[in-house]
């Protein structure tokens, strides 16, 4: 597994997280995007997702209420990418990704889960209210690794509440394996319409940003970018 982070500053510590906290005392939404590069994605499907997320910080950044709200982390996987932090989406510094290796799903998805329950450990300990985090998949492969302990961490936090959990499948994903994955119905996604994609996230988070932490919020339409 790699340990070099991805679009990431390096972790500064608690005296750093309490400066920026008390610079901005927002309730914080923490989004995981846990994204495959193994080999199968080469080509132009690695191409359009580096597109996509360069205008997923845009378009974050563009929303004054989201960019001080929403803080972002990824996880690349083929192999996993370990040593993410979360940050906000001005320090977002999406670097290209390059398409190789296998698919250790099951792996990256347990390391997501990780991060989330660090960063509300953060939270807690420097008094700054969250939303439920977002952990999103985005895979275009079936996993290589034993994915079973992942989809079962994804069930007990789901039923804790202590994460939303999207699936989203690339081309010839195996469905089948990410409804074992996800107690939410995953989505196709249609063609390569990753900026699309991403585009709808934005408008989600940001919806999430200006509501009330703990209330439900409606998300938009995923049309136009999904098929079942």
């Amino acid at each position: 597994m790699e340990q070099t982070p991805y679009g990431q500053r390096p972790y500064l510590g608690s005296a750093f997280d309490a400066a920026r906290f008390a610079d901005n005392p927002d309730p914080r939404c923490p989004c995981v995007l846990v994204l495959d590069r193994s080999g199968s994605m080469s080509g132009d499907r690695i191409a359009e997702l580096n597109a996509g997320l360069r205008q997923f910080r845009d378009e974050l950044v563009g929303d004054e209420l989201a960019a001080r709200r929403v803080e972002l982390a990824v996880v690349p996987f083929g192999p996993v990418t370990r040593g993410s932090t979360f940050h906000s989406p001005y320090d977002f510094n999406p670097q290209p990704l390059s398409a190789n290796g296998d698919t250790p799903t099951g792996e990256a998805v347990e390391y997501a889960i990780e991060l989330v329950a660090a960063q509300k450990a953060v939270y807690k300990q420097h008094g700054v209210m969250y939303y439920r985090p977002w952990i999103i998949l985005m895979t275009d492969g079936m996993p290589t690794d034993d994915w079973k302990t992942a989809a079962k961490l994804v069930r007990e936090g789901e039923d804790a509440k202590a994460f939303s959990f999207f699936a989203i499948g690339v081309k010839d994903a195996d469905l089948h394996v990410l409804r074992s994955l996800s107690v939410r119905e995953p989505l196709r996604l249609r063609g390569l319409a990753f900026r699309d994609f991403f585009q709808w996230l934005s408008a989600s988070l940001s919806g999430v940003s200006k509501s009330q932490v703990g209330t439900a919020v409606a998300l938009p339409s995923p049309s136009g970018w999904s098929s079942v």
